[in-house]
């Protein structure tokens, strides 16, 4: 199999020069992280001297320094230093899903074109921290291909009864709030034809930044006009949970300042409150924790994958299972922030969890 990875770059040019200035947020990140540039450089592959060079060199073009040395303290980013990585994990998050799904396109394509190209399982889900680490294990795997697109919640079971994907991820919260989420699926599933096989849970609530300054505890304090609330975009699962929460307590989103204000993935609006353009955005624990902000938990998720029946005697589809079974998946989800494996790769029939109560 070969594997494709697409990263963006950033490069800066003034008006006046047609070169343009190369500048590597990751290499600042580092150094924001650990306070220390020889550990920079050694993550990135470079020299201390060659570090410091270019340090010096994207200073001089931005006639500012982006680093600065504290005595006894290390070495720390200016503001200008930090608003360049702050930058930069933003678009990484919200473009993170996109250029997974056309790298995987792309993959798909150049496979089928070489000899003894393996069986492919075409995956459907939302883009979430426990699909990814399943699309990781399983790219170990030899002979067995995955194309894993990301779509919206809604969009997934769609796609399966059209024939567009062999397996369609799925969330469904637990409590007051499910019967309204299996009402919307139902059409799609057929309990004669389709299964539901086991996956993990995961835990959906408010990200705030370290200490909760505000003290914001619950979606009637978005309420305050002081409070800056970065939103999901409208067409994701996570969005339309929040305007479920919101209209269980009788909040209308409509006076939540930045309800309009959107971003595409639960890491892209995590790195917005860490970086400190919003206050507070609704999404998973583990983006939470990855940007080392604070969590208010306020509903639990179930995330499972339905597929046709017939699918499940397939070679490729049983091993997919096995890696769900193994104890390198349930040791991945123990270690990370909100998530726990559920009858993972277990299957059950329809009936038994699209049901109205759980």
């Amino acid at each position: 199999m070969i594997r494709i990875e697409i990263e963006p770059v950033w490069r800066f040019r003034r008006d006046e020069d047609s070169a343009s200035m190369l500048i590597m947020l990751d290499f600042l990140n580092e150094i924001r992280a650990s306070g220390k540039i020889t550990r920079a450089a050694d993550e990135t592959r470079m020299s201390y001297r060659h570090a410091w060079n270019l340090i010096e060199k994207w200073s001089d073009f931005f006639n500012a320094p982006l680093v600065e040395r504290h005595r006894g303290r290390g070495t720390a980013l200016t503001p200008l230093g930090e608003k360049l990585v702050w930058a930069g994990q933003r678009l990484r998050a919200r473009l993170k899903p996109q250029l997974e799904n056309l790298s995987q396109e792309l993959e798909t394509e150049i496979n089928q074109l070489l000899p003894h190209h393996p069986s492919v399982i075409r995956v459907h889900a939302s883009h979430g921290f426990a699909v990814s680490k399943l699309r990781e294990l399983l790219a170990h795997e030899t002979g067995i291909g995955v194309d894993l697109r990301y779509v919206s919640n809604q969009m997934s079971l769609a796609s399966l009864a059209q024939d567009g994907c062999d397996l369609a991820g799925v969330h469904l919260p637990r409590g007051e709030l499910r019967p309204r989420s299996v009402a919307a699926f139902k059409e799609w599933l057929n309990p004669n034809l389709h299964r539901v096989i086991g996956f993990v849970t995961r835990e959906m609530g408010l990200m705030v930044k370290r200490g909760n300054p505000l003290g914001i505890g619950n979606v009637e304090r978005l309420l305050d006009a002081s409070i800056r609330f970065v939103n999901r975009d409208p067409d994701s699962g996570t969005r339309l949970l929040l305007d479920q929460l919101l209209a269980q307590r009788g909040v209308d989103g409509a006076h939540i300042n930045g309800y309009g204000q959107i971003e595409f993935t639960h890491a892209a609006v995590a790195a917005y409150v860490a970086s400190g353009m919003a206050d507070v955005s609704f999404g998973v624990e583990a983006a939470a924790r990855q940007f080392e902000l604070d969590f208010v938990r306020l509903v639990t998720e179930d995330y499972v994958f339905v597929c046709r029946k017939t699918l499940l005697e397939s070679e490729p589809m049983k091993r997919i299972l096995a890696v769900m079974r193994s104890d390198e998946f349930n040791a991945a989800m123990s270690a990370l922030p909100g998530y726990a494996a559920k009858d993972a790769g277990v299957i059950k029939p329809v009936q038994e969890v699209f049901r109205k109560a759980d």
